[in-house]
């Protein structure tokens, strides 16, 4: 789903499925269902674009990641990274994408080893990757990283207990930097913050966005977050994508009924405003994933849902230039 005219898309997914087996039994173990994770996704990212990935929590928008990130081998379809299917590459043939592919990871306490210097934590993947063998130049890239996050280049010799939340997770997006990459999947990276630090965070985010050309996928559930740094927005549902628009399109004017749910819940800085409106919370529980139920799998909880909702499951339509929706009520 790219526009067209545009040029070739850094990253496409299609037809993305993760479904982890379940088994019982100890000595013969066999399979008795599966967890549809993520369950047929399509999208895709342009150099230099931020797509937000937003959904409640167990829908798959981390499974989607780390699937991107090769932290799981997909259960099907194809993600292709500047054109190529990285789910068929070897090992080896992994080792010098990874460098081009890095992650922000959810929470800066226990994503950098307690036992090692930050110097250290974000030395090693320079080192690793053969980058600055000489041990100066890698303790000056270093010191230079951590000036671009906004902490005192001093700080390469303190451990991560002796930092706040904030500067740990500055340090995590140091470390993602160190290998100069093009694309990075942003986990759920300023949810485990303070408010005001969080501001900070994502400033610092865009700034670095602008400043090296960078590309994002920003995995989230706070909603004024992903409004103010992405460019277009993603909605997940049980595994399925509902909803693509560009931001603004998306949260002036949402089309799927989940997504108008996720929007309306969202509360407004104004008591006058917030007292006088009306909200109707979506009804019911969000279905198992061991279990979905058919046809759509938003049916269940949907009060646009009419017999057909049950029996066939919407595909994505592009209902306006650039929105696609996948519910077949609306147009």
């Amino acid at each position: 789903m790219t526009d067209a005219g545009t040029d070739q898309p850094l990253l496409e997914v299609r037809g993305l499925q993760m479904h982890f087996p379940i088994s019982e039994g100890i000595l013969m173990r066999r399979q008795i269902g599966e967890v549809k994770a993520v369950d047929g996704i399509d999208f895709s990212l342009r150099r230099g674009e931020t797509l937000g990935l937003v959904g409640e929590s167990g829908c798959g928008k981390t499974t989607t990641g780390r699937c991107i990130l090769q932290l799981e081998r997909p259960t099907a379809g194809a993600i292709l990274y500047d054109g190529v299917d990285i789910n068929t590459l070897s090992r080896s043939g992994m080792l010098g994408l990874r460098r081009r592919i890095q992650v922000i990871f959810q929470d800066p306490y226990s994503s950098l080893n307690p036992r090692m210097k930050v110097g250290d934590i974000i030395g090693e993947p320079i080192q690793v990757h053969g980058l600055a063998p000489d041990a100066a130049r890698r303790h000056a890239r270093v010191r230079e990283l951590l000036q671009v996050c906004g902490l005192d280049p001093s700080f390469a010799d303190r451990y991560p207990h002796e930092m706040s939340g904030g500067q740990r997770q500055r340090v995590g997006i140091a470390r993602a930097l160190a290998l100069e990459p093009e694309f990075i999947v942003c986990d759920e990276a300023v949810s485990a913050l303070d408010v005001s630090i969080q501001a900070q965070v994502i400033n610092l985010l865009e700034d670095l966005r602008e400043r090296f050309g960078l590309t994002y996928l920003f995995i989230a559930h706070d909603l004024s977050v992903v409004r103010h740094l992405c460019q277009r927005v993603a909605v997940m549902y049980l595994g399925r994508i509902v909803e693509l628009a560009g931001c603004d399109e998306l949260f002036d004017n949402p089309l799927h009924p989940y997504t108008r749910a996720l929007l309306g819940a969202v509360p407004i800085p104004d008591p006058t405003v917030e007292a006088g409106r009306t909200f109707q919370p979506v009804r019911g529980e969000v279905p198992s994933p061991i279990n979905p139920p058919s046809g759509c799998v938003f049916h269940p909880r949907c009060a646009m849902a009419v017999e057909g909702c049950k029996r066939s499951r919407p595909e994505l339509r592009e209902l306006r230039p650039g929105h696609w929706v996948a519910c077949s009520e609306v147009s």
